[in-house]
């Protein structure tokens, strides 16, 4: 049966995390609604629907609300098998690339760029993102760091330009994979916010024509556009399609209707709190009930995030 909703991702066009859903849409030549957000802080329409999440992207199908890009992409791929985002298998291998190019790699690209940007910075961003992650946003301190940061930069390429040193088209072989979404993320966010990005580039040829390639890819049909408000609507007249499961390996002995929080565990430590209606190694997802969006199911990866019960 055909799902009676549409799939809404909320997102900012410079967001390098929306690009890597955008980039899935594409392999998977997806039909999609946008909702654009504001860069910082308020998102009064969102918040009620995350449980006050408000990291970028938020995917929303209904009344269930996926948070993070691994639980998105995951969805992505079980909605939407074909074509699979593993065309050459390796699938852990390929999920564990994430932690690398969403943590190292990207903290390295992101204080490339605000060090590089640090006088157009403006004021409101950098207070937003102090209380993001909960730490000052030192822009003299990755100006000081450039150096170091492009250093970084062309070790992280490297292993780009590495594994493709054979010809293949993308990481994995003839064919784009999850691998390639989680490189290009970083690639792409460089060449979008820094003037010499092509000089930081010039000495990676086969990094380039790859770039190219999933660049080419597109983001599937973007259909239409939704105000935050109308998205808000849809969730509140919905209900969460998600269904009971328990996860007889959880070591910890969660189950179905426990009280928890759930909280990210590098920034942005803001608790959702819920239910939980079904957990995995690899999911988590919680009921909760806001005056405004009624009751939603909020959906979240287990790696990168702790599960903290509640009495």
């Amino acid at each position: 049966m055909a799902n009676p909703f549409p799939i809404i991702l909320h997102h900012f066009e410079k967001s390098p995390f929306s690009e890597k859903v955008r980039v899935v849409f594409g392999i998977k030549n997806i039909a999609w609604t946008s909702v654009l957000i504001p860069r910082i802080m308020p998102r009064p329409d969102l918040m009620p629907m995350t449980g006050g999440y408000r990291r970028t992207p938020t995917l929303q199908i209904g009344a269930d609300i996926y948070c993070d890009t691994q639980i998105i992409i995951r969805e992505l791929e079980r909605r939407f098998p074909q074509p699979t985002l593993y065309p050459a298998g390796n699938a852990g291998i390929a999920w564990g690339l994430g932690m690398w190019t969403d943590r190292s790699f990207f903290q390295n690209t992101v204080n490339l760029v605000f060090g590089s940007l640090a006088d157009q910075v403006p004021k409101e961003f950098r207070e937003d993102r102090e209380q993001l992650r909960g730490q000052k946003f030192d822009v003299d301190a990755m100006k000081a760091a450039i150096p170091q940061m492009r250093d970084q930069l062309r070790a992280h390429v490297d292993w780009i330009e590495t594994q493709l040193h054979d010809g293949r088209a993308f990481l994995g072989g003839p064919l784009p994979g999850l691998g390639d979404v989680h490189a290009y993320m970083n690639i792409w966010y460089v060449r979008g916010n820094l003037p010499d990005a092509a000089k930081l580039f010039e000495r990676f040829p086969k990094m380039l024509a790859w770039e190219q390639r999933v660049k080419d890819i597109g983001h599937g049909t973007r259909e239409r556009e939704l105000s935050s408000a109308e998205a808000l609507e849809i969730a509140r007249n919905a209900t969460p399609q998600t269904p009971t499961a328990e996860d007889a390996g959880d070591l910890n002995g969660r189950k179905p209707g426990d009280r928890v929080q759930v909280i990210p565990d590098d920034y942005g430590k803001i608790p959702v709190q819920g239910t939980i209606v079904s957990l995995s190694a690899q999911h988590i997802a919680i009921r909760c009930k806001d005056e405004r969006a009624g009751e939603v199911v909020v959906h979240f990866p287990r790696a990168g995030f702790l599960v903290i019960p509640l009495s």
